[in-house]
């Protein structure tokens, strides 16, 4: 087991409540301004081409979730993404649904050809159709049982210069060369919407603590992230996904350094 520095990278975050500009689908903004609230970030959602680039160029991290894309926001997501990374500001790239339709995977491919991503976070089926494979999704879903997805997100490191979190029953996290796997988190994480895209946030929000070594603050977030989800989960032998959701957001801000490293699971 290897231990991340996630319960400093945790309480900086708390101390500083970066602001974390998320660009993300209509399904999950609550969910995810309150996710950050709950972990000590500021959330700020801003779409508006005329007020991006201004709002990209002040935050700490700029989220990019293409879950619900419309053309306009294609294009005010690179106006932002042009100007964070003129400003340094790391760029967390969520490709929700790529494959699911022509549209989408173009979008998502022109978004890594035009800006320099720092991190890609997605399930299996989304990070293989980066590689250009065509791996089915049901909606913005994956369908894939992937067999090789240490391969194929090294394979999308390596493609786009980036750091991949390939997240789902075991996460890999991957600039290409390192790597690290994590077992942390819970089903009944996908029993909720939004899950996935209040991670791409949460990694956002760690990414914004620690640019000088961000590999380890994305596995740390993911790793948080897991073990949060795990507490949540044992409050009730009965849990369902309601009570979870809610006992989710309670976790992301009450979690114990104690709980952390009983719980957490990394192997490097």
């Amino acid at each position: 087991m290897f231990m991340l520095p996630i319960q400093s990278l945790r309480s900086k975050i708390q101390e500083t409540s970066p602001l974390i500009h998320n660009m993300t689908n209509v399904v999950v903004t609550n969910f995810t301004a309150n996710g950050l609230y709950a972990l000590g970030a500021s959330p700020v959602m801003a779409y508006a081409e005329e007020e991006v680039e201004e709002m990209a160029s002040i935050a700490q991290a700029l989220i990019l979730n293409i879950g619900t894309l419309t053309k306009q926001e294609i294009d005010a997501m690179l106006i932002a993404g042009k100007s964070a990374n003129k400003k340094g500001v790391p760029i967390i790239f969520d490709p929700v649904g790529v494959g699911a339709t022509s549209f989408r995977t173009e979008s998502a491919r022109r978004l890594l050809e035009e800006l320099d991503i720092s991190v890609i976070r997605g399930n299996a089926g989304e990070i293989a159709n980066l590689t250009g494979q065509a791996v089915e999704m049901r909606g913005v879903d994956s369908t894939a049982k992937m067999d090789d997805s240490l391969e194929t997100a090294q394979e999308v490191a390596k493609t786009w210069n980036t750091i991949v979190a390939l997240t789902g029953a075991k996460d890999i996290i991957t600039d290409g060369t390192k790597v690290y796997s994590i077992n942390n988190g819970h089903p009944l994480l996908t029993k909720i919407t939004g899950a996935g895209c209040l991670l791409s946030s949460v990694v956002g929000a760690f990414a914004a603590v620690d640019e000088d070594n961000l590999l380890e603050a994305v596995a740390s977030a993911v790793a948080f992230y897991g073990i949060s989800a795990q507490v949540a989960a044992s409050k009730d032998i009965n849990m369902g996904p309601g009570h979870f959701q809610m006992h989710f957001l309670d976790s992301l801000h009450q979690v114990t350094p104690s709980q952390i490293n009983e719980i957490v699971d990394v192997k490097l």
